[in-house]
């Protein structure tokens, strides 16, 4: 594309040649009928003074003929003599023709003009004629004649001059021109450019401001004011635009925006993840076509259809899993109530249901854990009150049952309150740095008689005497002895149970395993839910609350723990517990 320079250059010397050319032609005409003027009024004079010449020496006839040679040697001009007959008398150019017919003319008096041109033989010849006269009678006349080849010379000068002088006056004003456009379009060009970048979005594009402040300094400053207002209004844009889109993808719930065709436009990270699959095969389709669930296709159908919010709860595939989502279907009405589409939002609420779910349980298995000795008391109370106090040996029977079933409810209620305290935020560990070795000793004096009356075997394995960590000594007896109760309750007589202690770099690792019952695999993740029990009639006969393992869990996360189990239903069990031996307070 021509620049705005390059064209005004060349519209100014387009239109500077156009005037000079028509200058040049107007100056070449005024000199050459300057000089052609000059010409004549020379062969006007020199015929003038021929004709006095002639006069004073004897007239035609009588005037030397030599002498006239001389004179038209002299002038460069032919002399001519012709009578009032129209004879030629005398001509001193031999080699150029005469002209008889304007000679004819002179003499017959038909033309009254003094100077005229002929063109013979290719080449002009001007001529000037005057009358001889004696006396007052007209002896015959004098023509003075001059090839044009002194004219076309002096023409020739003439335009050489003016051609040289339009010439050397175009060169000034084309470099003039030159500047002057170079100053003024510079800063339109410079404008021009940059709002080219700004049309394509290059918002950082400026122009040269010059110092002198006049319409293109104006335009140029009023270029670049907008382009930083662009420039400011693209990143606020930018920045937004990265906001809303951060909050879209990193919301926690699903988002699918379908415009007023029926098509996607829009779907974010949780929806991507929840139907797996790319957002290419999604976008700008149908919502009908690739939407893979029939309860939300009929959803959205029904709010296209009523304009309605619509807003349910579903079971839907995910995977391999069935989830919980609350789904809401939102109308998106724009100004004068333009319908724009349709929001819709999925909430996974699965653990809510899943703790939902298990609050229930924990309600129904604290009424029927509590109900069972409360139970129990009362039959035995009112048998007591019926008459059984007067035999001494159901008397005592009955009161040992009795206080059997307290002590259960005691514990029950001793470990749902710990399982409490454990629970809330506010709780805290007593960290204080101990060693294990005499926690060990103590818990294997509380339990051998437990595993001695049940024929097991309770085996420590060595461990350094020097044995330290950093927690709380009172959790962690706690903790084991909740797994060796628990070991010596699921392992049959003449079975073995056996603790270990050993140090793992920066950790603590603790087994206790057991040749029990085992633990089928599908059961082991929800061994340490509240009241789980592995074999129910076991657990309650051995006096059991079901809230040990939820408890020793609680306390080794707590102390930044970490447990594993490992089981074979049938060969026992091994539970592996890992502890940093340098804790962070709680």
């Amino acid at each position: 594309m021509t620049k705005y320079r390059t064209r005004l250059l060349i519209a100014m010397v387009l239109l500077t040649v156009a005037v000079l050319l028509a200058l040049g032609i107007l100056l070449g005409q005024l000199l050459k009928n300057y000089y052609l003027d000059s010409y004549y009024e020379r062969l006007e004079n020199e015929s003038s003074l021929l004709r006095m010449y002639i006069e004073d020496y004897g007239g035609m006839l009588g005037v030397d003929r030599n002498e006239l040679g001389k004179f038209g040697d002299k002038l460069g001009a032919g002399i001519l003599l012709v009578d009032v007959d129209g004879a030629i008398l005398y001509n001193s150019k031999n080699n150029i023709s005469t002209p008889e017919d304007l000679i004819t003319d002179i003499v017959s008096g038909g033309n009254k003009k003094k100077r005229f041109f002929k063109l013979k033989d290719r080449q002009e010849v001007h001529y000037y004629w005057t009358e001889l006269k004696v006396g007052n009678d007209t002896e015959g006349y004098l023509l003075l004649s001059l090839a044009s080849s002194q004219l076309k010379d002096a023409y020739k000068n003439i335009w050489w001059f003016i051609s040289l002088t339009l010439g050397l006056a175009l060169a000034i004003i084309v470099l003039l021109g030159m500047r002057i456009t170079r100053k003024y379009a510079k800063p339109i060009e410079s404008a021009a450019n940059v709002a080219m970048e700004l049309a394509k979005g290059n918002y950082r594009a400026r122009t040269y401001v010059e110092e002198n402040i006049d319409e293109t300094g104006l335009l140029s400053t009023s270029i670049n004011v907008l382009a930083r207002n662009l420039e400011d209004m693209a990143k606020t844009r930018d920045m937004q635009q990265e906001r809303l889109m951060a909050l879209i993808e990193n919301i926690g719930s699903a988002l699918v925006l379908i415009d007023s065709r029926g098509n996607i436009s829009l779907i974010n990270r949780g929806y991507r993840d929840l139907v797996e699959v790319e957002p290419a095969d999604l976008l700008y389709r149908p919502y009908f076509e690739v939407i893979p669930f029939r309860e939300i296709r009929e959803m959205i159908e029904e709010i296209f259809m009523t304009e309605q919010e619509q807003r349910r709860q579903f079971i839907l595939p995910v995977s391999i899993e069935r989830k919980y989502f609350d789904v809401s279907a939102l109308p998106i009405i724009g100004t004068n109530n333009v319908w724009k589409g349709v929001l819709l939002v999925f909430h996974d609420i699965t653990e809510l249901k899943k703790l939902e779910q298990m609050r229930k349980d924990f309600v129904a298995n604290v009424s029927h854990e509590l109900k069972t000795p409360v139970t129990s008391i009362k039959g035995f109370a009112e048998t007591l009150i019926d008459g059984a106090m007067r035999d001494e040996k159901a008397l005592q029977e009955f009161l040992s049952i009795i206080l059997k079933e307290s002590d259960r409810l005691q514990r029950l209620i001793q470990d749902l309150l710990e399982l409490s305290k454990l629970e809330q935020h506010n709780f805290v560990l007593d960290i204080s740095p101990f060693s294990l070795d005499p926690i060990v000793k103590e818990i294997l004096a509380i339990l051998e008689g437990r595993a001695f009356q049940k024929n097991i075997s309770l085996v420590v394995h060595p461990f350094p005497v020097k044995t330290e960590m950093e927690g709380d000594p009172f959790r962690i007896r706690q903790v084991l002895i909740n797994l060796l109760s628990n070991a010596i309750n699921y392992t049959p007589s003449g079975g073995k149970v056996e603790l270990s202690v050993q140090e793992a770099g920066s950790d603590i690792v603790i087994s206790v395993k057991d040749t029990g019952i085992g633990i089928e695999e599908d059961e082991v993740p929800r061994i340490f839910e509240r009241f789980y029990r592995v074999d129910r009639a076991r657990s309650r006969n051995s006096g059991g609350t079901g809230l040990g393992l939820a408890i020793v869990k609680h306390i080794v996360e707590a102390h930044r723990g970490k447990i594993t189990v490992k089981s074979r239903p049938g060969k026992g069990s091994e539970f592996i517990l890992e502890f940093p031996k340098r804790a962070r307070k709680v």
